[in-house]
C-alpha cells in the first residue's frame, strides 16, 4: 500500500496494491494491522454506501462531538471529486480544503480524520461510493457547511446549474458563520 500525505495534516490518500490478471483484479480494501502501521488508528464500526448520478453533490457534512467520525472513503463504480474541509480551530490550515479524484480505476482511498467537513461530487454518469466510519451516525450531532460557499473556493467540477442537492444541503451555514466544535 502506498500512502500519500496532503498539504493538510491528517488527510491521507492511500493506494492499495492491486493484483490484476485475465480474470480482473483483487485488492485488500482494509487491513487493521496495515492501516494502523500507516498511522490510521480508527476503529471502524459502520460501513455506508451510496449510489448517485452525474451532478449529485453530497455534503459538506460532519458529526459534532462526542459523535465525530473519521472516514475512509473510496469510489467503487464511476468517478467522484472528494473534498475535505479543515474545521479544527487553531490548525494552520483551518478553513482550507483538499480535493482528490477517486475512481473505480485508480482504486484510491481517502482518509479523513475527525475535525473535517466532507463531501463529494459525482463526475461520471453514476457512481457508487463507500464509506468506513469510526463512529455510528447520530442525527442530532449532524452538521454541515454550504457547499457553494465562495469563501471556501471549492471547484466541484460540476456546473452550478447542473448540481443536484438534497433540501438539507441547500440550507447549511456559511463557513464564516460556523461555530466550529473542533480543536487542533
Amino acid at each position: 500500500m502506498e500512502i500519500q500525505t496532503t498539504p493538510i495534516a491528517g488527510l491521507l490518500i492511500l493506494k492499495p496494491q492491486v493484483f490484476c490478471d485475465q480474470r480482473g483484479y483483487f485488492m485488500e480494501t482494509y487491513n487493521r494491522k496495515r492501516y494502523r502501521a500507516a498511522g490510521i488508528d480508527a476503529d471502524f464500526v459502520q460501513d455506508n454506501q451510496s449510489c448517485s448520478s452525474y451532478g449529485v453533490v453530497r455534503g459538506l457534512h460532519f458529526q459534532r462531538p462526542p459523535f465525530t467520525q473519521a472516514k475512509l472513503v473510496s469510489c467503487l463504480i464511476g468517478r467522484v471529486l472528494d473534498v475535505a474541509v479543515d474545521l479544527r480551530k487553531g490548525s494552520p490550515t483551518y478553513g482550507q480544503h483538499f480535493a482528490v479524484e477517486l475512481t473505480a480505476e485508480n482504486h484510491l482511498q481517502f482518509f479523513i480524520p475527525h475535525g473535517f467537513a466532507h463531501g463529494f461530487s459525482v463526475l461520471s454518469e453514476t457512481a457508487t461510493f463507500a464509506y468506513k466510519c469510526d463512529n455510528f451516525y447520530h442525527p442530532e450531532a449532524e452538521g454541515g457547511l454550504m457547499l457553494s460557499d465562495e469563501d471556501l473556493h471549492i471547484d466541484w467540477q460540476v456546473p452550478a446549474d447542473q448540481r443536484i442537492l438534497s433540501d438539507k444541503d441547500q440550507h447549511h451555514p456559511l463557513f464564516r458563520d460556523l461555530q466550529s466544535p473542533f480543536q487542533w
